[in-house]
């Protein structure tokens, strides 16, 4: 039973926290001047104007619209909004879904654990704030996040709460929806069917290609555009070996040119995808959704050809999970936790900016390809363990076993006389 004295202390303890992670924020270098939503903000006027979606160039840069069309019918919105509400709407929109994250993966740690559910909610949004792919999101006014919490909310539907609740029949819209606001998170439509969720990959499948078809039937001319040519210009979004592209392919890049780069990242990309399938599937048998999902947020920053630094708060569950195993208490808990500490500080460093892509030496791969290399680490090295409080649903089509057959089998033994 908490006392006043310790939650005031608490309190005191992470108003402290907080206000140290807003003065950092505020300090740190590489404020990104909501670039990103600026390419959005510009982009939807020029549409509604001329017709055209994928000509729109922010003026002073070569960076215009590179998501499919769909998306930008999600964005017309801002067309409703001046330049400062239209930021100010995503940076709350990225603040509720961060919020969402949060909840879903580390409440039921510490409501397991028997932790302050609202102290450890917060340290851990503090941690959450410091990390380099999520101040990055918020600072381009990124759709990262959100594209995050919709494939999560699917995760929540799929699991035993709603194992009873008519929400369920939603499961794979999150999914779905997220597949065709960027295609990377496709590969979550794989993981439903690898892991049996057979009406939620039928969903997620219907409600992508739905959402698609709703981008032909609002612009047939630049969603012919963009499925066949746009999607395949890869110069429209920036070398492979800038050292913000952290997936295997801008790895790749950074060994040297004279490799055979498409055939490499091929090759690497299926290894990648086959230890992924098996890593998910050992999840998916203990029961593990939270590392289950980890997994195929991994896999998607790996095998997608780009994969920013913003990209990479798809790696933020997997760190999750790290903490967690951390924490139980075995011999090398405190190693662990040191470890984790680590993470965290390559995690927020920013450090992959500290060497120049056109350099050859050993400091420069590990250090400019730092967030690859974890990010590949922790696919292959991620714990995995039986989680009998957070159970699994039965597959869809499992007949439920009767009241009888649950019963206890007798003994043998006669009963007991009453009286």
């Amino acid at each position: 039973m908490l006392t006043r004295g310790t939650t005031t202390a608490r309190a005191a303890v992470l108003a402290g926290c907080v206000l140290a992670t807003a003065l950092v924020l505020a300090v740190i270098p590489g404020h990104r001047g909501w670039f990103d939503i600026g390419v959005y903000y510009g982009t939807v006027r020029h549409w509604a104007a001329t017709g055209q979606l994928y000509d729109y160039v922010r003026p002073g840069t070569a960076y215009g619209f590179t998501y499919p069309p769909f998306a930008a019918v999600c964005l017309l919105p801002m067309r409703l909004f001046g330049w400062h509400p239209a930021v100010a709407v995503g940076v709350l929109l990225s603040a509720a879904a961060t919020a969402l994250l949060l909840y879903w993966t580390v409440d039921p740690i510490a409501r397991r654990r028997g932790w302050c559910r609202w102290y450890a909610f917060g340290l851990a949004a503090c941690l959450c704030g410091l990390s380099n792919p999520v101040r990055d999101t918020f600072s381009f006014g990124q759709v990262n996040l959100l594209l995050v919490a919709l494939v999560f909310a699917d995760r929540e539907l799929t699991g035993s709460r709603f194992a009873h609740s008519r929400w369920r029949l939603l499961a794979g819209v999150g999914t779905g929806l997220a597949a065709a606001i960027k295609l990377t998170p496709a590969l979550f439509i794989v993981h439903l069917l690898l892991t049996r969720r057979w009406r939620a990959a039928a969903t997620a499948t219907a409600t992508a290609l739905g959402a698609t078809g709703a981008g032909f039937l609002v612009g047939p001319g630049v969603s012919r555009q963009f499925w066949t040519v746009t999607l395949w210009d890869t110069d429209r979004v920036g070398g492979f070996a800038n050292m913000s592209n952290q997936s295997l392919q801008g790895l790749i890049a950074r060994l040297g040119p004279q490799l055979p780069g498409r055939a490499l990242w091929v090759a690497a990309s299926l290894a990648v995808l086959a230890v992924w399938a098996y890593r998910l599937r050992r999840a998916a048998a203990a029961g593990d959704g939270l590392a289950a999902y980890s997994l195929t947020g991994i896999a998607c920053c790996l095998v997608s050809p780009i994969t920013w630094v913003h990209h990479l708060v798809w790696m933020l569950p997997a760190l999750v999970v790290l903490a967690d195993t951390a924490l139980d208490r075995t011999r090398r808990r405190r190693a662990r936790i040191a470890l984790c500490w680590l993470l965290q500080l390559v995690v927020s460093s920013g450090m992959v900016w500290l060497w120049r892509p056109d350099g050859r030496d050993l400091g420069t791969f590990l250090g400019g390809s730092a967030y690859a290399l974890l990010t590949l680490g922790l696919l292959l090295a991620m714990p995995i363990r039986p989680r009998p409080d957070e159970p699994e649903p039965d597959p869809p089509g499992r007949p439920e076993r009767p009241a009888a057959a649950r019963l206890p089998r007798p003994t043998g033994r006669r009963p007991a006389p009453v009286g």
